[in-house]
């Protein structure tokens, strides 16, 4: 288990990179964009991106309307 801040809030996770992070949150990936330590991730580098304690991350929801 690793210490995160996720949108400015201290959580305990299991999960080991981004993609399953994103997963387990119940985000849509194609509806999301993520900044991990300050760096906006390409959606090609969630699984290779692996959480240590102690990142930070953005997770930033699209919506559409009009």
């Amino acid at each position: 288990m690793i210490s995160v801040r996720i949108n400015g809030e201290q959580k305990t996770i299991e999960q080991s990179n981004v993609a399953e992070l994103i997963e387990a949150l119940g985000y849509a990936p194609d509806k999301v964009a993520v900044e991990c330590n300050m760096v906006i991730l390409g959606r090609n580098l969630w699984s290779g991106t692996t959480l240590r304690d102690g990142d930070i991350l953005e997770i930033i929801g699209f919506v559409g309307g009009g």
